[in-house]
């Protein structure tokens, strides 16, 4: 008798290892801006970067969006060294930034896009930059996939009903939050987000926490910079502390506060 051996395929395991930046110094001159800071913003959580104006936030997620090229340091994702590539690159590996303090609209002399609009060619940019320009078929097929994330993203920032309306006719909120449902559209793997609470009322700062955390559940690397610890404690599951540029505490929010108190940073005000 003929004995035959079923021989199954190895199954390997990819992990994930989400967002990695390691020893990264960016200097202005004879300014130390961000002096060897790392962090790594894993999937599935809320990551928290914490630090007083000027700390250096915002330049290390300039390193991390790629408009700002380090002196030193590096950017993984998953494994992967995007230190040297640019901005688009890093989109195009699910990169996606969202500021939370709008630039004020300029009086241009024909109408902008509306919310709609702009989202949705957010999204029909990223499938194009992920998936290179196709013929015009695959194209027009694309194009209702898109529409539809732009829908999805409109309201799970919370602002469908203004979708019809340009960014200079809604209040200041409503356009950043626009920028959020920008970067969602786009189906990120990180999501960075810049000072997420500023000018939002209490009702919509609430709703952004909640979604922060359902994204994070859903497997998204989010990554939360802001002025204040206060904000960050109910939402982040890991803080990093940057002072002078320098990451001075990490480790989970209740644990961090202990070790530099709870005024290490201003408190971001929010409004009712």
């Amino acid at each position: 008798m003929t004995h035959v051996t079923s021989m199954a395929p190895e199954v390997r395991m990819t992990v994930l290892e989400g967002l990695r930046v390691a020893d990264v110094t960016v200097r202005f001159g004879p300014l130390t801006a961000v002096d060897g800071a790392g962090l790594l913003a894993p999937p599935g959580a809320v990551t928290g970067l914490v630090g007083p104006r000027g700390a250096g936030k915002t330049t290390l997620c300039d390193v991390i969006a790629g408009v700002r090229r380090p002196a030193e340091g590096t950017v993984h994702l998953d494994g992967e060294d995007l230190t040297g590539t640019a901005a688009r690159a890093r989109a195009r590996h699910g990169i996606a930034r969202a500021f939370q303090r709008p630039a004020r609209p300029r009086a241009w002399p024909f109408p902008g896009p509306t919310l709609r609009e702009s989202v949705r060619a957010a999204a029909e940019r990223s499938a194009r930059d992920r998936f290179g320009r196709d013929r015009l078929g695959r194209d027009r097929r694309r194009r209702p996939d898109a529409a539809g994330r732009a829908e999805d993203a409109l309201a799970r920032a919370g602002v469908a009903e203004f979708a019809g309306r340009r960014a200079a006719e809604t209040p200041p909120e409503v356009a950043a939050l626009a920028g959020l449902a920008r970067a969602l559209a786009s189906e990120p793997s990180v999501l960075l987000l810049d000072e997420p609470w500023t000018a939002l009322p209490e009702r919509r700062s609430r709703a952004l926490e909640v979604l922060l955390r359902d994204l994070a559940a859903e497997g998204l690397a989010v990554l939360v910079a802001c002025d204040g610890l206060e904000p960050a404690m109910g939402v982040c599951d890991v803080l990093h502390v940057l002072d002078a540029g320098r990451v001075v505490a990490a480790g989970p929010p209740v644990e961090v506060r202990a070790e530099v108190g709870a005024t290490a940073a201003p408190r971001v005000s929010r409004r009712g």
